[in-house]
This record gives C-alpha cells, structure tokens and sequence, in this order.
C-alpha cells in the first residue's frame, strides 16, 4: 500500500473535494462573519439601546467574542464525532447547525419587542454558531489533507483556508448592498437581517456539495483499534505541549484578522467617522488581500516548508502591527483601505500554509481533534479576547497605536511558538505513518 493518502485504487477527485471543502468554510464563515459585521454595525442599537454608544458596542462586541469560547468545546465534541464516524457526516451536521442558527439570529425579535429575552437568544445563538464554526475547520481541512497528493497538500489544503477571506469579502459586500439600497432607518428596522435570512441559500448550496464528496482514504484505513480511545483524551495526554505550541503559533493569525473583520469595522465608523459604505467597501478590498497572501503563503509552503513559511509570515506581522495604525489614523478612505490590507494581508503567509501543517501534527485517529483544538484555542485568544482588550487600549491609552503593540507582541509570542514546533513534511499525513515527534 502507498503511503501517500491520495493513491488509492479509485483516488477522488481533487478538483470537487476542494470546492466541497472551500464552499463549506466559506458559508460557515460567512455566517459567522455578517454576525460580527453587524455586531459592529447595528446591535448596540437594537439589542442595547439603552447603554449608550460606547457602552453598547463593547456588548455587542462581547457576544461575538462569546462565540470563541464555545469553539474549542465545538472542536472536541465534533472532532470525537469525525474521528470516531468519520468526516464527511460530521461536516454535514456542522453545516445544519450554523445554518439554522443563523436563521434564526435573522428572525429575532429586538430587545423594544420582547426585552431582555431578546439579547439571552442572541447570546444562545451566538454559543450554537461556534460550536459549528468550532468543528468545521479541523474536518473541512482533512477532506483537503488527508486526500492531497502529497507534494501538493499545501496547494489543496488552502481551498479551506480560503473560507475566512472570501467570506469577510462577501460579508462586506452584502451589508454594503444593503446599505446602498435602503435608507439607515430602514437598515436598522429589518435591513440588517437580510445577510442572515439569505445565507439559507448558501447553505442549501453548500449541503449539496458535501452530499456528494467521499469519505478521505487516510480515516478509512485508520486503526480501528486506536480509534476507539477517546480522541480528546489521547491528544490532551500524549501531545499536550504539541497542541499548546501549535495554537500559540496560529494565535497571531485570529487577533490580526479579527481586529480587522470586527474592531476596524466599529473603528472605522465611530473613531474615524468614514461613511458606512466606505469602510464596507474597504472591507471587500481587505479580504481579496487576504485570500491573495494565503494562496501564496500555501503554495510557497510546498517547496520551501510549512514551518519556515510561517516563521516568515509571523515575522511580517511584528513590522505589520506597528505600522498598521499609524496609516489608519491618517483618516481618509483609501488610508483605512490600506491599514486594513496590513492587518489582513500580512498574516495570510502564515494562515496558508497552517492548513496542511495542522494536520501533519497529528495521527490519523485523533487529528480531526487535535488539529480542531489546536486551531481553536488560539481563536479564544486572538479572535475572542483580542478585540475585546483593543477598546480598553484605546480608552487606556488614548491612541490606537496601542493596538498595533499588542498585535506586534503577539507576532513575536506566535513566532517563538512556530519556532519550537516540530517540522512537518510531504510524509507526514500517510495511510500507515505517525507525524514526527516534538
């Protein structure tokens, strides 16, 4: 038997698992990021409008970093689901849940309808939405991974990667759509729920791709025996300092982007003044810089190695957050453009290759969980806490230059970490083989 997972009698085609996995992130990103858009945007005002401006956009800020804390517990309930049952069913659930969710966030009556229930559903539905965007990665990733011709993994496993970039874009581009149709008091009476009702289009979509996808070669030739250990149990015991370095090296990558998806939006709006449509409009710009850096970061990551690709990447990111804001506070349109391509773009040479790397750290029958956690715990960190501190930097500090220290100080935190990971290869992912030890 060949140790490549790709060669298999009847090896499936690469072209449809990539779109299958890519669509997928994709909506499930989406999903999760028109939450954030309009967290920054609309629901301090129509889930708390008696806080205030500020105060009220810290909360709504806050029940899009509540999602983060329920993605690593989404990353082991559904990583022992993949690892156990198998990826494409588990991928299929995550799916069904964020979409439903997010139908329902759409479909929410507002705290001047139904009081505080209003912001507890809101919360709740937040909760089930990292669940699944928990789970999504991690399996979405090994359809790629563990199918790929070896020497290419890392062209094939950035099609997943691609998901949070495109779905920033498309994110912006409907808020910005729907800005540019209605009036504000209409965006705010029922324009806002537009993104979420409509993803069930996408979802439909997306569930008629992975329908018709094949279960990956590598979890069908697994040990049975060893599968039927507790996934969760196995990794937090046999490659716990593994899974901790692995998620501080990806930990730069969330603060980065999420400050740019969720804080750069409020920031643009509230500090900067920028119309609406400008910053939505930037916002397009910013992910297509951010897609375009992760397909080069992937592909590069073939030939000179995951982990050099991504000690170059967090290296960029220290100059990229301390130059950053000082664009951004220059205070027109195409600076905040240009800001927000930093902060977004700089990272993408470390996010493209993370998508065949994490999986390489990880044998076959707990990798859909050690690579979920992994990834997820530095969501808490970056993507949960990050933005969070940044308002209190600013208010601190009085200069948003702040933020750019603190991005800088977790790119060289990040960098250490990758640093001290083991080095993975074109091997590393086998029907047969363990990845190599730390």
């Amino acid at each position: 038997m060949s140790s490549d997972a790709s060669t298999t009698s009847s090896p499936p085609p690469m072209r449809r698992i990539a779109i299958a996995s890519m669509t997928g992130t994709v909506i499930e990103f989406y999903d999760f990021f028109i939450y954030g858009t309009a967290a920054a945007l609309v629901f301090n005002k129509v889930f708390f409008p008696t806080l205030g401006a500020a105060a009220g956009t810290a909360l709504a800020l806050a029940t899009f970093g509540v999602a983060f804390v329920a993605r690593p517990f989404g990353s082991v309930l559904f990583g022992h689901f993949g690892d156990k049952l198998g990826r494409k069913r588990t991928l299929v659930t995550t799916l069904l849940l964020m979409g439903l969710s997010t139908l329902a966030i759409g479909l929410l009556p507002t705290t001047g309808a139904i009081g505080v229930l209003a912001p507890i559903l809101l919360v709740l539905l937040r909760i089930l939405q990292g669940l699944a965007v928990g789970g999504e990665w991690a399996g979405a990733t090994l359809l790629t991974a563990e199918n790929s011709p070896a020497k290419a993994r890392g062209k094939y496993a950035l099609f997943p990667q691609l998901g949070p970039s495109l779905a920033f874009a498309l994110a912006s581009a409907t808020f910005l759509t729907t800005a540019l149709t209605m009036s504000n008091e209409a965006f705010l009476a029922w324009g806002w729920r537009v993104p979420f009702i409509a993803s069930v289009l996408l979802v439909a979509v997306g569930l008629y791709v992975r329908l018709a996808i094949t279960e990956t070669a590598a979890f069908k030739a697994r040990d049975k025996k060893a599968s039927m250990r507790m996934p969760v149990a196995e990794v937090l015991t046999t490659h716990p300092r593994r899974v901790l370095l692995a998620a501080g090296s990806t930990t730069t990558v969330f603060a980065f982007f999420y400050i740019g998806v969720t804080y750069l939006t409020s920031y643009g709006t509230q500090q900067l003044e920028l119309p609406r449509t400008t910053v939505l409009a930037m916002g397009i710009i910013g992910g297509l810089v951010f897609a375009a850096t992760t397909i080069l970061g992937a592909i590069l990551s073939d030939r000179v190695g995951r982990r050099k690709m991504i000690i170059i990447g967090n290296s960029l990111s220290v100059v990229g957050g301390l130059i950053a804001f000082p664009i951004l506070d220059i205070g027109t349109g195409w600076a905040f453009g240009l800001g927000l391509a930093v902060v977004l773009g700089v990272v993408g040479l470390a996010y493209g290759p993370q998508g065949a790397q994490l999986p390489e750290l990880f044998p076959t029958h707990y990798r859909y969980t050690g690579a979920g956690i992994s990834y997820n715990l530095a969501g808490v960190i970056g993507g949960g806490i990050v933005p969070l501190i940044a308002t209190a930097l600013v208010a601190w500090f009085g200069s948003a230059i702040a933020i750019g220290a603190l991005l800088a100080g977790l790119s060289v935190l990040s960098l250490l970490c990758t640093i001290a990971l083991p080095d993975t290869d074109a091997a590393s992912i086998s029907l047969t083989s363990e990845p190599a030890t730390a």
